[in-house]
């Protein structure tokens, strides 16, 4: 098999992240006395929270700042006199809860047993790691690689260069990363020399610019289509459960 080791994005990938936003945003608000604020209020706050993370991939902005500036900027927009730390914080405690995979998440790590795995995610380093904890994958990968920990974003080349010191890889080609994102994961890893597979499930027209080596709609068909079917399609032992 060409790629020994697989590197995986997080949110949208492996992770259902907008369930994990919806049950967040809707318990925070709840909290805050505003039950129908996640419904009234989620369009705006889409739009502030991806302006910034696009913000935070050209290192404008850090996660640190991202995770409160998001809430000032959208309680300012709509007159809303919430305190936006504390805001914050209640919200990355319900984002953390949030372990909802994918589906076929979990085959596709059992069909995997034969690669080395690991994560290298854009976000905050308390709601990933609790996430990866709560959820039936928090044995599989051999690193989790997490941009606030490192101190750069995807598509930097710092977090690439981060995420082979720890693997100790040498050999490029036998690396393919997947992710949902054409800005971050696969411009990322395009940028670092590595191949990419851009699991697009929406099957959204690219007009980036931006051209992965492969694209897939399931994540089942990573192994099927993209790694070819010589790996192992069970495991024997140790399955994830």
């Amino acid at each position: 098999m060409k790629y020994e080791i697989i590197l995986f994005d997080v949110d949208d990938t492996l992770f259902d992240f907008k369930m994990a936003e919806s049950h967040a945003l809707h318990n925070t608000f709840a909290q805050f006395g505003l039950p129908q604020g996640a419904t009234e209020y989620k369009s705006s706050y889409d739009e502030i929270n991806s302006s910034l993370w696009r913000e935070a991939e050209e290192g404008h902005i850090t996660s640190a700042q991202l995770r409160v500036e998001r809430f000032k900027r959208l309680f300012t927009v709509h007159g809303l006199d919430f305190n936006p730390d504390a805001f914050s914080t209640a919200y990355l405690r319900y984002l953390g809860e949030g372990a909802f995979l994918m589906d076929g998440a979990i085959e596709l790590c059992n069909v995997l047993s034969d690669c080395r795995l690991a994560i290298i995610t854009n976000g905050i380093k308390e709601v990933q790691t609790s996430r990866i904890q709560l959820s039936p994958l928090r044995d599989v990968f051999e690193q989790v690689i997490i941009s606030e920990e490192v101190g750069c974003q995807k598509p930097q080349a710092g977090i690439f260069d981060y995420a082979f010191t720890k693997l100790a890889i040498s050999n490029k080609s036998k690396v393919l990363m997947v992710g949902d994102s054409l800005t971050s994961d696969i411009q990322g890893g395009n940028k670092y020399g590595i191949d990419t597979c851009w699991f697009n499930p929406s099957r959204k027209t690219n007009t980036s610019g931006i051209q992965p080596t492969y694209e897939i709609t399931s994540l089942m068909e990573l192994p099927n289509s993209v790694l070819s079917k010589r790996l192992v399609l069970n495991r024997t032992s140790a399955e994830i459960r």
